[in-house]
Order: C-alpha cells, then sequence, then structure tokens
C-alpha cells in the first residue's frame, strides 16, 4: 500500500504562503558575500545597458533621414558597443551566479548530512531513509536551480521592469498612466495563483520524496521482494506513488500555465492598446516615431520583465517548499542529545557498567515496555552473556548503553559516570560491536575491516582478519583484500559477512566488546574458530554477549536470564542448570539430556 509521506500536512503546507523561506538560504550564502555583491554588479550592467538601447534606437529612427552619415554612423556604432558590453556582462553574470549556486547547494548538502547522520534511532523511526536521500538530492536541485538561475533571473526582470517604468514615465507620462491601469489586473492573479502554486509545490515534493523511500526499501531489499514474488506487488506499490506525485505535478503545472497564459494576455493587451494610442498620436504630430518605437520596446521590455517575473515566482514557490523540507532536518529535534559542557572518562577506560533501576519503551511501541526496572552491573574484565526468549530485551541493553536511545527512568553508567554526562562520540569510542546483521559497505575488503580503527596499518587489518577466521577467503578473492564487496557486501555470504564484522571488532581494540548474536551466521567449524579468536579478544576487556544458542555462552563469568524486559535469573551455565526454571527450559530444548545434566 502507498505509504503517505511524513511530512505532507495541509497544516504544513499552509505554514508559508510566499517565498519567504527561502530566507533560510541566508546563513549558507552569506559567507559568499564577496561572489554574490560581484554578481549582482555583473546584473546590474546588463540590466542598465538593456534599458540604455532603446534611447539609442530612438536616435537612430528620429536621424534616419539625416543628411550626416557620419552622426548615423556614430549611432550604430553605439549600439554595437551597447551590445558587446550586454554580452561580456550576460557571461559574466552567468558564471559568478551559476558558481555560487553551486557552492552554496554544496554547503547545504553537506550541512544536511552532518545533521541526519548524528541523529539517533528515533528519528529514521518517524521517517524513511529514502525521504531524506530525496531532500537532500532532488531538494537541493531546486535549490541550486534558484540560486543559479532564478533569482538572477528575477532581479534582472524586477531591474528592467522598475528602470523601464520609470523611462517610460520619461518618454510618455501619458501613455505611461494608461499602462499602469494594467498593473493591478496583472498583480491579482500572481498573488492568488501564486499562494496556490506554494502549496501544490510542497505537495509534489513531498510525494516525490515518498516515492523515493519506497523505491529506496524496496530495492534494498531485492532478494526478498524476489524470494516471495513480490515484484509485480512493488512494482504496483511504486506505481502508485509516483502517480501521486504526477497528480501533484499535474496540478502545479496547470496553475502556472493559467497564471502564465492570462499574466501574458493581459500585459499584451495593454501595450497593443497603449500602440494604438500612441499611433494616433504621431499622426497627429503630438510626438515623434522614434518617441513612439522607444516607449513601445520600454513596454515590451516591462511587459516581458512581467511576464518572466510570474514564470520565476513559481520557480521560487517550488524552491521555498524545498527550502523548508531541507531546514525540517536541519531543524529536526532529537531526543537523545549531548550535554552542553560534556565531561571526559578517565584514562584508562576500565570498562565497569551499570544499569541502575532502568526503565525503557521504544517511541514506536510506547505502552509496550522494553526494560521494567533492570539493574545490572558489570565488573571490568567480565563476561557477561545476556539470554533469554526473542523480546525479552537483551538487544535493547546493547542499544541502550550505546546511548542510541536514553532511559524513561534509572540511568546507564560507564565507569561510574553516567552516559548522559558524556559526548555520545567519546564514550562509544571504547565501544567495539559486533551486530547480529552485520554492516558491510560498498569498498574493498581492507577498508570494511579499517572501519573499525581507520589509522590501522594493513598488517594490523590482516591480524585482525586471521584472528576472525577471514584471512583465508578474504585472500582467495580477486584483488585479495582489495577486492570490492559489493553494496551491502552482496559479494560475500552471510557468514563471511559476520567474519568481516568480527574483524572488525577486533581491530577496533575497545575495552568493552559488545557481541549481539556474533555467530549466529556461522557454520560450526568457523563458529569454533572465531569463538576462539573471542575468547582471545575478551581477555581483559569487559564483554557482553546477546545470543540464542547456549552453546556459544557456557564460558561466560555470569550469564543473566531475562524476560519481559526484567532479569530473572543470574549465575554460571551449571548454576542456573541446576536452578532450574527458564534458562534449564531453553537449556533443554537446546542440549541433549546428558549435556543438559552437566
Amino acid at each position: 500500500m502507498a505509504r503517505r509521506p511524513v511530512t505532507d500536512t495541509g497544516e504544513e503546507r499552509e505554514k508559508s504562503k510566499n517565498v519567504g523561506a527561502l530566507r533560510a538560504l541566508w546563513p549558507f550564502v552569506r559567507p559568499y558575500r564577496g561572489l554574490m555583491l560581484a554578481a549582482i554588479g555583473a546584473l546590474i550592467l546588463t540590466a542598465c545597458t538593456s534599458l540604455v538601447l532603446p534611447l539609442a534606437v530612438r536616435r537612430v529612427v528620429d536621424n534616419f533621414n539625416t543628411t550626416d552619415g557620419a552622426l548615423l554612423d556614430q549611432y550604430f556604432g553605439a549600439a554595437l558597443a551597447i551590445a558587446g558590453v550586454l554580452a561580456v556582462g550576460t557571461a559574466l553574470r552567468y558564471a559568478l551566479v551559476t558558481r555560487l549556486g553551486e557552492r552554496v547547494v554544496a554547503d547545504i548538502r553537506t550541512a544536511v548530512f552532518d545533521r541526519v547522520i548524528g541523529l539517533s534511532p528515533v528519528f529514521y523511526e518517524r521517517i524513511m531513509t529514502g525521504e531524506v536521500l530525496s531532500r537532500i538530492t532532488t531538494d537541493t536541485t531546486l535549490i541550486l536551480s534558484v540560486i543559479g538561475s532564478s533569482i538572477s533571473i528575477a532581479l534582472r526582470n524586477m531591474l528592467l521592469f522598475s528602470g523601464g517604468i520609470v523611462l517610460m514615465l520619461f518618454t510618455s507620462p501619458k501613455l505611461t498612466g494608461l499602462v499602469l491601469l494594467i498593473v493591478p489586473l496583472v498583480v491579482v492573479p500572481i498573488l492568488v495563483l501564486g499562494r496556490r502554486m506554494r502549496v501544490l509545490s510542497r505537495e509534489n515534493q513531498d510525494w516525490i520524496a515518498a516515492s523515493s523511500g519506497n523505491a529506496s526499501e524496496a530495492l534494498l531489499s531485492v532478494q526478498t521482494v524476489q524470494a516471495y514474488t513480490h515484484e509485480a506487488i512493488a512494482s504496483h506499490t511504486f506505481a502508485d506513488v509516483t502517480e501521486k506525485s504526477f497528480v501533484a505535478a499535474k496540478k502545479r503545472i496547470w496553475t502556472r500555465a493559467a497564471l502564465t497564459m492570462i499574466v501574458i494576455f493581459l500585459v499584451f493587451t495593454g501595450i497593443v492598446g497603449v500602440l494604438w494610442i500612441g499611433a494616433w498620436d504621431v499622426r497627429a504630430g503630438d510626438m515623434s516615431a522614434g518617441v513612439l518605437i522607444q516607449f513601445v520596446i520600454y513596454s515590451v521590455m516591462v511587459a516581458g520583465a512581467v511576464g518572466a517575473l510570474s514564470e520565476t515566482f513559481s520557480e521560487l514557490q517550488r524552491a521555498a517548499g524545498a527550502t523548508e523540507r531541507l531546514v525540517e532536518l536541519l531543524q529536526a529535534e532529537d531526543t537523545v542529545r549531548d550535554p552542553a559542557q560534556p565531561q571526559t572518562l578517565p584514562a584508562p577506560v576500565r570498562g565497569e557498567i551499570a544499569f541502575d533501576d532502568v526503565h525503557f519503551a521504544y517511541p514506536a511501541r510506547p505502552g509496550v515496555s522494553a526494560l521494567d526496572g533492570v539493574s545490572l552491573h558489570i565488573a571490568p574484565g567480565e563476561t557477561v552473556a545476556l539470554v533469554g526468549p526473542s523480546g525479552a530485551g537483551k538487544t535493547t541493553i546493547i542499544q541502550l548503553l550505546q546511548r542510541f536511545y536514553d532511559p524513561a527512568s534509572g540511568q546507564v553508567t560507564l565507569d561510574g559516570m553516567p552516559l548522559t554526562a558524556m559526548a555520545r562520540t567519546d564514550f562509544r569510542r571504547y565501544l567495539a560491536l559486533v551486530p547480529q546483521d552485520p554492516v558491510i559497505f560498498a569498498a574493498s575488503a581492507r577498508d570494511n575491516i579499517r572501519f573499525g580503527r581507520p589509522e590501522a596499518t594493513d598488517a594490523e587489518v590482516e591480524a585482525a582478519a586471521r584472528a576472525a577466521a577471514a584471512h583465508d577467503f578474504l585472500s582467495a578473492l580477486p584483488d585479495g583484500y582489495d577486492s570490492w564487496l559489493g553494496e551491502r557486501g552482496v559479494m560475500l555470504s552471510g557468514g563471511q559477512k559476520q567474519r568481516v564484522a568480527i574483524a572488525r571488532a577486533i581491530l577496533r581494540d575497545a575495552p568493552v566488546l559488545l557481541l549481539d548474536e556474533a555467530t549466529s551466521a556461522l557454520d560450526a567449524e568457523s563458529e569454533r574458530l572465531v569463538q576462539q579468536a573471542v575468547d582471545r579478544l575478551a581477555e581483559g576487556r569487559t564483554t557482553i554477549i546477546v545470543a540464542h544458542r547456549l552453546a556459544t555462552v557456557k564460558k561466560a563469568d555470569r550469564i543473566v536470564v531475562m524476560d519481559h524486559g526484567r532479569i530473572v535469573a543470574q549465575g554460571t551455565h551449571d548454576a542456573l542448570v541446576a536452578e532450574g526454571g527458564l534458562y534449564a527450559r531453553l537449556a533443554r530444548l537446546q542440549f541433549t539430556d546428558g549435556i543438559a545434566a552437566e
């Protein structure tokens, strides 16, 4: 079923009814004021040159029959010089404005990405990743069009309009007064239909973002889509969202077409009427033919400026909508924030972890308690295994320890210091994570492992791969460690991905090791090798292991049994089996009676 864009509400689209939202771009333009002023200077030069041209035409027409040929040559020479200045000024304006637009948009994209890459998972529960990407790409492209073209065109036509009106008044006050009577008729449809354009432009961009999010979701899960033969359903869903985007665009296009038609008709009807009256004045000898032609040229320039402004205004409306959507990302509220004056952990970090009466529910499921009064102390260097049925809260412990979320009450500490008192980037570098679903980037095997510690040498990378039982299959790749692994590691099997992720954690060499079902995708032989590597890695480190397979946690210093967000038992494997209860029941399901009795 087509997913409605998350930001698409009438209330939000009505917040701004004009192009005022573009003021949010000023902080990005301000650092390049010199470039902007140079572009404005070139723009003023071309506008003034254009306004001078009709004066030269008037001179030529009024003196066409003069006996002084040299004077006529001078007028034509002046016209050519004006054309040359106009050409140079236009080229300079284009170069400066386009450069300014590209620079500003690059800064906007960087700023938005810098913001969203640091937002906690709470934010991504409310918006699809594809929609964020659409804003960074499609919306910034609209802004590039405006800064690199539309605003320049709008300013130029505003100068032509205002300068043209003044010179028309200087040329013929009577005819100018008649022209100005038409202005209110032109302004009213611009204001009324312009407001409608603003709403439709925002809706169009919202649906484009929704279609991008839908496509991203389907393509990132393409194997699952194909395995369940959902290609037709996925295509239908994407087509449905895309069609809604087209419908919104069609409404916007027709509105813009109607606006353009009305403005052009009214403006040129007025010009024809004024020209008609002016022609009678020439016949009556009240003005010369050159003056009338000069006035007509100015009238056409003013009319063209009004028409261009009406079209440019619709582009500015679209860019205003795009700007609003980008500002929403830049100003997005994050429930997980760093403190204003963060504290730092004293060195060396020992890895002591404590959960003190922690209560937590995921924002997407506020009524379901993920952790219910959990208190847990893990000593430095201790290996603790978290076991229990799915949904017991095991992975939630890992996520709160990384401060992806904050508990509703209680606190989590590292070496006695609350996580909320530190910058997230500060304490997270002391944690090494191997997630249940390993993330492999579209890069080389070497770069994927080095992600754990970017400054690591090639020898250290390969040593980590050997420890994770990944060296043999990585060496066998066409380019060895330099082989490209494809998007999301498509070149590797599930078990191979997991071993690369383990090598990454080994290379990080952090005092706290987090293993969330780290060996779930491994075959028996690889699991044995990796388990040996993990055992060596865990020595002297605080290790938290989340596991369903109890065979991987039998050697843990302590096993914490969780159920429905609570700790229901703690102890060694043998003690918990002897105690009975949930752990003993899980053990009986996974081991033979003989092993369970050990």
